[in-house]
């Protein structure tokens, strides 16, 4: 059996996930095939994302595409992008509403192997504290990404493109004056 229809199957939160506020089933979203170029590495999929079945059917993924300067043609089509987050179900909510963590056990279990079938990547977007820990072995989601150069050009590190962190981007001008067009230089560069 292909890893990507293990994942499919995959059920091990299903007791997480039902005692959750939101008590809901699995549904893992696999999004990757071997010759991806750019690999896209989130946290876990959204409510959104969980109805759909497809990633970043939100506004942080058209936040995400605008940041990368490319359309929905590219962004979906696998054999240019792979999308892996650090989890592949929809964590749920708490009693507050909040977004619950990605489990550590979905890594655990199925991110290596995943990340293996992936020799093509030649761009990493790790996007979120929980990605970069993984990658990076780093600590504090604004310091790892003003430090960006240091990872370029294979990896670049993001802060979610949640409407969450509007007030980060607002505060931190030189992601979107410095950063992006070097990003966007290098999704174009990598897709040639």
């Amino acid at each position: 059996m292909d890893i990507r229809d293990e994942i499919r199957a995959c059920a091990i939160c299903a007791d997480r996930f039902a005692a959750t506020h939101t008590r809901h089933s699995p549904r893992p979203v696999v999004w990757f095939q071997p010759s991806a170029r750019i690999l896209i590495c989130g946290q876990a999929p959204g409510a959104r994302v969980h109805d759909s079945g497809l990633p970043f059917t939100d506004p942080s993924g058209e936040r995400l595409r605008a940041w990368m300067g490319i359309g929905e043609d590219v962004f979906y089509d696998q054999d240019k992008v792979a999308i892996l987050p650090m989890a592949f179900c929809f964590p749920g909510y708490n009693a507050k509403g909040a977004d619950l963590p990605p489990p550590p056990i979905c890594a655990k279990t199925w991110r290596q192997a995943a990340m293996d079938m992936l020799p093509d990547v030649q761009l990493i977007l790790l996007v979120g504290g929980y990605a970069q820990k993984w990658h990076l072995g780093t600590k504090g989601v604004t310091a790892t990404v003003m430090d960006w150069r240091s990872h370029a050009p294979r990896s670049f590190p993001l802060p979610h493109p949640s409407w969450r962190n509007t007030a980060w981007l607002k505060k931190n001008p030189w992601f979107e004056a410095d950063f992006l067009p070097v990003l966007k230089s290098r999704v174009q560069e990598v897709l040639r």
